[in-house]
């Protein structure tokens, strides 16, 4: 489980791709330094088990389902990315209940700068768009960030300075690719109310 509030700018150190899957090795020196093998780390959202550990850089294998499913394949040697340990018991809930299970991609489609805050506007994925609403939890990139306004196929959010500093949201151009978690009590919710809205694989 995370709370989407970074804890540090990673940069991908390797990518050594498979046939179905890619081991990712990522530079995070604070991370790694109270990492163990077997930990959950979110990567730009991503929840990811280290497998290995040497010196600054952590590796964790990726699986087709996640590659599929995110925009992690899509990462190049050298980007800069978001990480997260795992919450404790003890650890302050500062964003909202994350999984890191991404449910889909968008991409940035417009930056509005203003002298103390940024507004990013993302495509909203159809599929997605009931649950998001304005004022509620979205993670994009594994960042916890409010949705200042949403539309039929967009929505938005004002960051301000720590978090273009301290994020990848920062430097993310127009038509730049983020992974989306949309907040799962929102699901949970759907399924108790409206169970006949179901797949029907899902009601086996």
């Amino acid at each position: 489980m995370f709370t989407g509030l970074v804890q540090e700018l990673g940069t991908v150190a390797a990518m050594e791709p498979h046939a179905d899957a890619l081991r990712l090795s990522i530079r995070a020196p604070r991370t790694v330094a109270a990492a163990e093998l077997g930990d959950s780390i979110a990567i730009n959202g991503v929840c990811l088990t280290v497998t290995d550990l040497s010196g600054e850089v952590f590796c964790a294998d990726v699986m087709q389902e996640s590659l599929d499913r995110t925009a992690l394949g899509r990462l190049s040697t050298g980007t800069a990315v978001n990480v997260e340990p795992a919450l404790l018991p003890t650890t302050r809930l500062g964003g909202h209940i994350m999984q890191g299970h991404v449910d889909g991609t968008a991409t940035l489609l417009t930056r509005t700068s203003s002298e103390n805050w940024d507004v990013l506007r993302f495509s909203l994925p159809a599929d997605l768009a009931r649950y998001v609403v304005e004022k509620g939890s979205i993670a994009v990139s594994g960042t916890s960030l409010t949705v200042s306004a949403v539309g039929s196929d967009w929505f938005e959010v004002s960051l301000i300075p720590t978090t273009l500093r301290e994020t990848i949201h920062g430097t993310l151009p127009e038509g730049g690719e983020v992974n989306l978690e949309v907040d799962v009590l929102a699901k949970y919710v759907e399924k108790m109310l409206h169970p006949e809205a179901l797949p029907p694989e899902a009601k086996d």
